[in-house]
């Protein structure tokens, strides 16, 4: 099989595309031939080993995993013998935030990881783009403040990949967004459920008078205290991003000292379960993807250079062979 393969940590010209043995599913896992993947923002950070405490889940001095890739969509092709929940020929899409080998052809994974069947009503390529950055949204955001129906919400970076998700998450419970993205993605974003738009080239979205009972930072481009005059008391600000010293890894416990605004940092937790409540809003038609643009296997470093650039919409694709095919 095909797959994409690096040694050590780097930038994407260190990739090359290998073939190498098709792997075989142990008792309790099953065989997927993939046919679609993101690069995203996570496999960015394995690739080039950034930040750099994030090396000891990933490989102190080089990765423990050769091939790359975060989330998938395929097909199972076979099973272990003590495989209970899925059968050969079922659509399945999974991830796994510290590396699960999905830029490749053929991969395993185990029954009970973060892995459940397509809905029918999308393709591959759809399904993929509905993994990674949905369940980022979801399990590291928006479970955190336990939203109400009427509350208000402000998403910076709202045509990202986790941005575009959360618009959406959030409006299924009710939430009042206010979304802050380029230009050029106003009208989608607010067609994905967002009630006002800033356009961050224009507007400082820091200095808005309205206020929130949380700020969503999906890109990682702002700080607590400069969005902290935004949020209503008791509000919340979480970030996808470390921040400035790792700040947002400490001031959770800082400002739940200090005062009636807090820091939330942005671990994912009840990944599988977000993945089930993403699958029943695609069957309900209230959660759509957004995709950018697709590249095959042997483009992989052009997609990540381009996902790298903080310029693409919603998610980058690699496909693979009849990635656009429901059934």
């Amino acid at each position: 099989m095909k797959a994409a393969v690096r040694s050590k940590y780097g930038s994407p010209d260190i990739l090359s595309i290998q073939q190498l043995e098709m792997p075989t599913p142990k008792y309790n896992e099953v065989l997927v031939r993939v046919y679609a993947t993101t690069v995203n923002r996570t496999d960015c950070a394995i690739l080039w080993g950034k930040p750099f405490m994030s090396r000891f889940f990933t490989g102190l001095l080089k990765p423990r995993l050769l091939v790359t890739g975060t989330d998938f969509a395929g097909k199972i092709e076979a099973i272990g013998k003590n495989v209970k929940s899925f059968k050969a020929g079922d659509r399945v899409m999974g991830f796994g935030g510290m590396g699960i080998k999905s830029h490749a052809e053929y991969l395993t994974i185990a029954e009970g990881k973060v892995i459940i069947t397509i809905p029918d009503n999308i393709t591959y390529e759809q399904a993929a783009a509905c993994v990674e950055g949905a369940i980022y949204a979801l399990s590291s955001m928006i479970d955190k403040v336990n939203p109400k129906a009427g509350q208000r919400g402000l998403v910076n970076g709202a045509s990202g990949a986790i941005g575009s998700a959360a618009v959406q998450l959030l409006k299924y419970f009710g939430v009042h967004v206010t979304a802050v993205c380029d230009a050029k993605n106003l009208a989608m974003v607010k067609s994905l459920g967002a009630e006002r738009v800033i356009d961050y080239s224009r507007e400082d979205f820091t200095k808005d008078d309205q206020k929130y009972n949380f700020v969503f930072d999906t890109v990682g481009k702002s700080t607590f205290s400069k969005c902290k005059p935004l949020l209503l008391p008791g509000g919340t600000y979480i970030s996808s991003d470390p921040g400035p010293n790792w700040q947002n890894a400490f001031l959770p416990l800082t400002t739940a000292i200090t005062g009636n605004k807090k820091v939330i940092f942005a671990i994912p937790f009840n990944i599988k379960r977000s993945l089930f409540l993403i699958k029943d809003l695609i069957e309900q038609g209230k959660f759509k993807p957004v995709i950018d643009r697709k590249y095959p296997l042997d483009k992989i470093a052009e997609a990540y250079e381009y996902v790298a650039t903080g310029q693409k919409t919603g998610n980058v694709l690699i496909t693979f062979e009849s990635s656009n095919k429901p059934q």
